[in-house]
């Protein structure tokens, strides 16, 4: 998955992790720095005999938009699918969905929320060990939430499994103002990652562009109770240490990522999240998963 796709994202993946065949592009919104990377990411899709599919989401407003691009990218070799999400609307994954909720930009725009399912407890082999269960396919079979026949009758899984456990979740605004819908969007979140365009000083000027302050999106991430708060869309012109003082003032667990770092997020029972600086281009092989070497890729369109 990759949310938003601004101008020289495939430069910035082939410098990386690779030119990732994505199978999903969610858009926040349709301003430029969002969304021009995508004719030429398309293109060299096309250009590398891409052949699985690609969908496209977005707000209301997606179509049209295809309707302008599609006179540079042309016709693909490839399946493209749009689909257009409203808030509250929910893309299903195995284990997990995509949600998206509304945003305050002065324009249509999404936020996203990515939402594992809860996992079932642990096993516990003694317990149904005791209670007669043969190792083996029973086992396997209480695991997936299966009754099994012990040696005095019936077990269920609720009498060897413990109580399910947390999934995690990611959320991530695009360009906002600080609002209620993302509080609850991010509620209990292992991170948010928030608009921070302006430093305090300028809170007016965030105010008229639909944008946010450091300190709103701590604030944010305070209220919702998150994990980690990180701050992106941060104005060249501000310098990123003071930029995070001033967000730890009011909210401490904060990050300003650069690019090619990575945010290591792990089961809840198994810590924090972590900030892997360059983590994409040295290779991470942090608690939740691991992220390759940088894989080098034919020429991209221009």
């Amino acid at each position: 998955m990759m949310f938003d796709c601004g101008e020289g994202t495939q430069r910035q993946l082939q410098r990386s992790v690779g030119l990732a065949q994505v199978d999903e592009i969610f858009l926040t919104h349709f301003h430029a720095d969002h969304i021009l990377g995508l004719p030429g990411m398309l293109k060299t899709y096309d250009l590398t005999a891409r052949e699985e599919p690609l969908t496209i989401y977005g707000p209301r407003g997606l179509h049209d938009l295809f309707k302008t691009l599609g006179r540079l990218i042309g016709r693909t070799d490839f399946a493209l699918d749009l689909v257009e999400l409203d808030p509250g609307d929910a893309v299903p994954h195995d284990g997990a969905r995509v949600e998206a909720f509304a945003v305050e930009h002065g324009m249509r725009a999404n936020g996203y929320a990515l939402i594992e399912e809860e996992r079932p407890g642990r096993f516990d082999p003694e317990a149904a060990k005791r209670l007669g269960v043969a190792e083996g396919p029973a086992f396997a079979a209480l695991q997936r939430g299966e009754e099994v026949e012990g040696s005095d009758g019936p077990v269920r899984p609720e009498d060897v499994m413990g109580e399910s456990r947390q999934g995690r979740t990611v959320a991530l605004t695009g360009d906002t103002a600080p609002c209620h819908s993302t509080v609850s969007a991010a509620a209990d979140a292992d991170l948010l990652i928030h608009d921070a365009s302006f430093s305090e000083e300028e809170v007016q000027r965030a105010a008229d562009t639909g944008h946010s302050t450091v300190g709103q999106a701590a604030a944010v991430a305070r209220e919702a109770h998150v994990k980690m708060l990180a701050l992106v869309h941060i104005s060249s012109r501000y310098h990123v240490g003071t930029v995070l003082d001033e967000a730890r003032d009011v909210f401490e667990p904060c990050v300003a990522p650069r690019d090619f770092d990575v945010i290591e997020i792990p089961f809840p029972e198994r810590g924090e999240p972590t900030l892997v600086p360059n983590g994409a281009r040295e290779g991470s092989n942090g608690p939740s998963g691991t992220l390759s070497e940088p894989v080098k890729e034919p020429e991209a369109a221009e």
